[in-house]
């Protein structure tokens, strides 16, 4: 499985941050554990949602839809 995960942070509730994965339990470790220069300083991160494609194609792109304008006020109304 793929998975498109949100990311919203603690220490800065305002910074959110999306992402794909095979492993989304490994990368949010990885993005607690510093390892992602993107995320690095508003840790720690919550995980709020995430939506599993069994197509690596179709999880790439809907990760690139909701990073576009219409593709955020989506998640906006409907994910976070």
């Amino acid at each position: 499985m793929y998975y498109v995960y949100l990311l919203q942070s603690e220490s800065c509730p305002d910074r959110r941050y999306i992402g794909f994965s095979e492993d989304v339990k490994a990368r949010v470790k990885a993005h607690n554990a510093g390892q992602s220069v993107h995320t690095a300083k508003y840790r720690p991160w919550r995980l709020v949602a995430y939506l599993a494609f069994h197509q690596k194609e179709r999880a790439q792109e809907f990760e690139r839809y909701l990073k576009t304008g219409s593709g955020n006020a989506f998640a906006n109304k409907r994910l976070w």
